[in-house]
């Protein structure tokens, strides 16, 4: 994969943790609720892909 095409996905994941952290945090009533859903924002494209893969029955 050439450089150029892999920093086009790179700018929408880092998009997409940044908008969940902006998310989650927003929700968070605690100080630990706020870690934790820094550390889910990290995360979730993982339990994205999985989902649809089970989904998808590959």
């Amino acid at each position: 994969m050439c450089k150029e095409q892999s920093g086009t996905g790179a700018a929408v994941y880092g998009l997409g943790v940044i908008g969940a952290a902006i998310y989650y945090i927003q929700g968070a009533p605690t100080f630990l609720a706020g870690v934790i859903g820094l550390l889910k924002a990290l995360v979730w494209p993982a339990y994205l892909v999985y989902h649809a893969l089970t989904y998808l029955g590959v």
